[in-house]
């Protein structure tokens, strides 16, 4: 290896990185999911470098209703410039290994990383302004009321519930831009020398525990009195009933009453594989926290009124669930038994 030239490693994932961001081009970045009960297959709308697909003409129909601008290819630079970006990085990565050269690795490591930061910052600003840059005269008008979608991750837009996720174009770029990273770390820790202990199987191990990392798949607070729940649409009103289930993409659906999240497991609106977790709120705790549910005991008494007759109580603490029984005159049941 000569001086200030790359190893072969870093050459070969230069070249696997130059690869992909041409495929990017033909494959979709982003994609925004969404569903409600008018529309049981759900909506999508695919973010290409060129464009956009899916449902668009659909959701422009939508967006008309509630003052929301339509959304039009000729309306966005960047679909004119993106495609030019994603074509420059690419031949440079080739330039890179072509030349051989570690500065040039470092210089292109920055500007990636760089245009992701304003790629993402880009990206929130067309949501905001179209979630809150609304037509005064539209059909539908709620004072206060903005439909900006979730940068990533899940929320709740009145009926709707928006998903807004990296497409396989999308984790393709991120990849992309972690082996980047680790180019540039096996370089910087061997500057003359590359110790073969840092083999490719590691390098890809750092990718997929970045890629994995980016999913969050905890519950959320559910916020008494503005959450609204979704089977029954009931605001959640009673702190010692609420419920949640988090799925395995992170998406957080919230419920008042434990009849609502049995109604919406047992009657599959949501596919069993695609639940992370159920959480319900403990009972006994002044702080009213989230419990997996099958960490918890249940009990099931008419005396607790609960806000659509579930009427059952989760606890977290199992030694005091029959103290619980006494006072309300109770029946200790188990997760299993309620699910179908």
């Amino acid at each position: 290896m000569m001086k200030g030239g790359l190893s072969k490693t870093t050459r070969t994932l230069l070249i696997i990185c130059g690869i992909c961001l041409v495929a990017i081009l033909f494959l979709p970045i982003w994609r925004i999911e969404l569903d409600a009960p008018q529309y049981p297959e759900g909506l999508q709308l695919n973010i290409y470098a060129n464009g956009l697909k899916g449902n668009v003409d659909i959701i422009n129909g939508l967006n008309h209703y509630i003052g929301m601008k339509t959304l039009h290819n000729q309306d966005f630079i960047e679909f004119t410039v993106l495609t030019y970006i994603i074509l420059f990085f690419a031949l440079l990565v080739f330039a890179i290994v072509a030349l051989n050269k570690r500065i040039l690795l470092n210089i292109g490591v920055i500007l990636f990383v760089l245009f992701g930061i304003v790629a993402m910052a880009d990206f929130w600003r067309w949501e905001y302004n179209y979630g809150h840059n609304l037509n005064p005269d539209a059909a539908i008008r709620i004072p206060g009321m903005a439909y900006q979608p979730p940068l990533i991750g899940f929320k709740q837009l009145l009926n709707f519930g928006a998903y807004s996720i990296p497409d396989i174009g999308g984790w393709i770029f991120i990849g992309v831009g972690a082996m980047l990273v680790a180019c540039f770390y096996i370089e910087l820790k061997n500057f003359r020398k590359f110790k073969s202990s840092y083999s490719m199987s590691t390098i890809i191990a750092i990718v997929s525990m970045i890629s994995m990392s980016s999913c969050n798949t905890k519950p959320e607070a559910i916020v008494i009195g503005k959450d609204q729940c979704y089977f029954c649409k009931m605001v959640v009103s009673d702190p010692k009933f609420g419920a949640e289930i988090v799925t395995i993409k992170g998406r957080n659906y919230k419920f008042d009453d434990m009849h609502c999240v049995l109604a919406f497991i047992n009657n599959k609106m949501l596919e069993v594989k695609e639940i992370k977790d159920v959480y319900l709120t403990d009972f006994s705790s002044s702080d009213h926290l989230l419990i997996k549910a099958t960490d918890a005991a249940l009990m099931q008494s008419e005396k607790l009124n609960s806000p659509m007759n579930g009427n059952i109580a989760a606890i977290g603490d199992k030694n005091s669930i029959w103290q619980l029984i006494d006072k309300y005159q109770g029946t200790s049941v188990y997760w299993n038994q309620l699910i179908k």
